[in-house]
């Protein structure tokens, strides 16, 4: 069986320098808020390219905090997309905001600005913040959404989930908002053990709002200067991430190289391959192609040996929480709901050997054959 994704492949990857990190918190008799989480913060940001960053419990908390901090309150607009992971609008909502959702893009599965200028055009409120994501590793355009978000006033936050280490005009994503939030969940291209998260920003005033919300609102231990909560990442998590940063870059080639490998075998084969926008680097969290037939195709693929995933099956807008209840976009969100009928995940991680990828391409070209036949 070929996984669509091989966790214990990735811990085995970094098994010494994982099982030395954990050693050496164990023996510290500190696991919280410690020298592990403020060193894994000083790397990341300057990794990223920014000088601050604030670890906390995961992403979505992360992207809720950090909404919190560039001003957002209970009643304001959020504008964002529906294809997502449902956590970007889950944390809209934990801030007591409205999500207000915008199509993708169909080639880049990303917002579409002109569908977020029209939403922002005729929103009933203000809206307060716009949240593009990178969605599987791909940049959104940024050069039009920045310049939508500042004609509307609204704040940027970037939700780089899916986006670690991944560039766009020389760089890196989490460069270009007020805030960026990233989450740590072990599937990420720079996974924890657990759950974990972490927002970076350029900006010191809203490092210092953020590091006060994460902990109960507390500038001095057990007194609160504004209604924070309880989001830390924990000093196991942050060691075995500053484990396995050094090695993010080399694990995102591969990744490419895997992407590469399903281009070349792929070609001709009738599925829409993944799209690069001009002047960014995909880092390919996920490898995701259309298919009009998706459900037996990847019926076929399980029949084979080969896993896969649909990320995501419900645009946010239909899921019964959602459905009838959140603000949409002018026009409504037909590119989204077209994807979730057709994407298809195909296996990728870094330990992904290239006898599997040449394994599935083989396979989905003998289910092209057949099916022309």
């Amino acid at each position: 069986m070929i996984a669509q994704c091989d966790l214990a492949a990735g811990y085995l990857a970094h098994r010494d320098a994982i099982d030395a990190a954990v050693r050496r918190v164990l023996e510290s008799g500190w696991y919280i808020l410690g020298q592990e989480v403020a060193a894994f913060e000083s790397e990341f940001a300057a990794y990223i390219g920014v000088a601050h960053g604030v670890g906390v419990g995961n992403g979505t908390d992360a992207l809720a905090l950090a909404l919190r901090a560039v001003g957002v309150a209970p009643g304001d607009l959020v504008a964002t997309v529906s294809h997502t992971a449902v956590a970007t609008v889950a944390a809209i909502e934990m801030v007591g905001a409205r999500p207000l959702l915008v199509d993708i893009e169909p080639e880049t599965f990303t917002m579409d600005p002109a569908s977020l200028e029209r939403a922002l055009r005729e929103a009933p409120g203000r809206v307060a913040a716009v949240v593009p994501v990178h969605l599987y590793g791909q940049a959104a355009d940024l050069a039009a959404i920045t310049g939508l978000a500042g004609q509307h006033g609204a704040a940027l936050v970037e939700d780089c989930a899916q986006a670690h280490g991944a560039m766009l005009d020389g760089r890196r994503l989490g460069t270009f908002g007020d805030a960026a939030c990233f989450s740590l969940y072990p599937t990420k291209n720079l996974g924890a053990l657990g759950d974990g998260g972490i927002v970076v920003t350029k900006d010191e005033a809203l490092a210092a709002k953020l590091r006060e919300l994460r902990e109960y609102g507390w500038r001095e231990r057990y007194v609160s200067h504004v209604a924070g909560v309880n989001s830390r990442l924990d000093e196991l998590q942050a060691a075995i991430l500053r484990a396995k940063l050094p090695a993010l870059d080399r694990e995102n080639a591969r990744r490419a190289e895997i992407a590469a490998g399903y281009d070349a075998g792929l070609a001709g084969s009738g599925l829409a391959l993944p799209v690069r926008r001009p002047g960014a680097s995909h880092v390919f969290h996920q490898y995701v192609v259309r298919a009009p037939a998706r459900d037996a195709l990847r019926e076929r693929l399980r029949a084979a040996g080969i896993g896969t995933n649909i990320h995501y099956p419900v645009p946010v807008h239909l899921q019964p929480a959602y459905r009838g209840r959140v603000l949409l976009a002018p026009g409504g969100l037909p590119a989204s709901e077209a994807a979730a009928r057709e994407v298809l995940s195909l296996p990728m991680y870094p330990q992904l050997d290239d006898d599997a990828v040449r394994r599935v391409t083989a396979v989905l070209r003998e289910i092209g054959a057949a099916r022309e036949a």
